[in-house]
């Protein structure tokens, strides 16, 4: 494997105590604008300055498509992926609606997707393979096409111009995958892992649960990049690298729900320093993201009893992001306000 797993040192401790200190002397009472505060500095931590600066953000939906949904993990077929992809491309999916609502650019990356999808201002052709293996029955992705995954996903991280990136997917099956990944990296129990996805009825539910366990049983791998080549998906080992390349950048990541969030996992688990890097959006309704959340030890923005993904829970914390960065340098100190400095 070529892919190089960035180290990230702890924060500078004396610039965390001069945004800690220019916090506190904002015109406002200590701590009343709680948790926007302590987003404020860490904020300027990942960019490295007193005075951080989010502006830009992009909204990338890596797109992919799985095996093991010749099993029935998910209660859609994998053209749903495709039809989706075309959905996002045409401006009129949620994740759509929520960006036009906070000036947030969506792009998507064809990570995997299996079919041949023509090209589109907004969309990244980044395609490993068409869909991964079967999870169920044989290792998801090759030694070399998680290379390329996490590679390309780090890259098209770095070379974006936003201040701040939404990692969101789209992939017909892949909360059997994320459920995989939580199972091996956070540990916790299989069964705590496994929701009903896009909709599963309790059949269905029954269906996927018994495919993840043979698939579980299939393999024992617990490393990140094993448990990612085993188990896929090509979006999720995709989003990993984003999380690494965006970070290694300077950019806020900012992950969205479950399975973005499993992605965020494999890369804190190669890169432990990387945790504190990341913005964690919301807490999806979805069975098991709170318990990988505190595996993770991630506090998230939001709790809106989402689950769709897309991106749509990262997008609507955008806007607190902003607002966060703003506070930093917009706001008056209680010195010049006491001083009369502040004229209209």
């Amino acid at each position: 494997m070529t892919f190089v797993v960035p180290e990230f040192p702890p924060f500078d401790p004396d610039l965390a105590a001069r945004l800690e200190a220019r916090i506190a002397g904002k015109a406002k009472p200590p701590g009343s604008l709680g948790r926007i505060e302590a987003l404020a500095v860490q904020i300027g931590l990942i960019q490295g300055t007193e005075t951080p600066r989010v502006g830009a953000v992009e909204t990338y939906v890596f797109a992919g498509d799985h095996g093991m949904n010749a099993d029935g993990v998910s209660a859609y077929p994998s053209a749903v992926t495709t039809a989706m992809v075309a959905t996002f491309l045409a401006g009129r999916a949620s994740v759509n609606a929520f960006a036009g609502a906070c000036e947030v650019t969506v792009r998507v990356v064809d990570a995997g997707v299996d079919a041949d999808l023509p090209a589109h201002p907004l969309l990244i052709d980044a395609k490993v393979r068409r869909g991964t293996r079967n999870a169920a029955v044989e290792a998801a992705l090759s030694v070399d096409e998680l290379d390329q995954a996490l590679t390309r996903g780090a890259e098209i991280a770095r070379r974006s111009e936003a201040d701040a990136l939404v990692l969101g997917e789209m992939g017909i099956g892949n909360t059997a995958s994320a459920a995989l990944i939580m199972h091996r990296l956070a540990p916790a129990a299989l069964d705590d892992c496994i929701g009903v996805g896009a909709g599963h009825d309790p059949d269905g539910l029954a269906r996927k649960r018994a495919v993840l366990e043979c698939a579980a049983a299939r393999s024992a791998a617990d490393q990140p990049l094993e448990v990612l080549r085993e188990f896929g998906g090509l979006e999720i080992a995709m989003m990993t690298g984003a999380c690494l390349g965006g970070a290694e950048a300077g950019k806020v990541v900012i992950v969205d729900g479950f399975i973005s969030s499993a992605a965020a996992l494999a890369a804190i688990r190669l890169a432990p320093g990387l945790k504190d890097r990341l913005v964690f959006a919301h807490v999806s309704a979805e069975r098991g993201h709170r318990l990988m959340l505190q595996a993770i030890g991630a506090d998230p923005l939001l709790d809106l009893g989402m689950r769709l993904g897309e991106g749509s829970g990262g997008v609507l914390a955008a806007p607190l992001v902003r607002a966060a960065a703003r506070l930093m340098t917009e706001t008056a100190s209680l010195d010049e306000v006491l001083s009369g400095a502040i004229v209209p």
